[in-house]
């Protein structure tokens, strides 16, 4: 008995042994499983809107795209926000500059304060492609087009 019991324990020492300590890239990330208990650290600041999986095991949520606006502009460029009809849409707008930010087509507003953010989050009812922008400066600080 105490044979078996031995063997039994070395066949899941080497199991455990062999699934943790493999580095083979080729795995499907779907099958892949990172370690919920160690947090990831970094030196640099992080934007806090990306969550991480939840404690259900479920893939997190798309990180939420942010919209910088420096001196009454886009940082970068007009900002492309891509969407597919029905999707939840979400953004977020950060911004040195207080004005109201516009949504034409869906008529959403609202007021972002100076070195402020405000965030979007509705329903991709209407596809096709709309302007995000400083309402009071006619300035263009986004592209949303949701696909049909």
């Amino acid at each position: 008995m105490a044979l078996v019991l031995g063997a039994i324990a070395i066949i899941v020492v080497a199991y455990v042994l062999i699934q943790g300590g493999s580095n083979d890239d080729s795995k499907d990330a779907a099958t892949s499983t990172p370690a919920a208990s160690t947090p990831a650290t970094s030196s640099a600041p992080s934007d806090t809107s990306t969550p991480s999986t939840t404690s259900t095991g479920e893939a997190p949520a798309p990180p939420v795209p942010t919209v910088r606006v420096v001196d009454a502009k886009p940082q970068g460029g007009v900002k492309k926000l891509g969407f597919d009809k029905g999707d939840q849409i979400r953004f977020r707008v950060v911004s040195d500059t207080a004005d109201e930010i516009h949504v034409p087509g869906y008529d959403l507003m609202k007021d972002v304060p100076k070195d402020g953010s405000v965030s979007f989050s509705f329903e991709g009812s209407i596809d096709g492609r709309f302007v995000v922008e400083l309402e009071g400066r006619g300035e263009q600080i986004a592209e949303l087009d949701v696909n049909p």
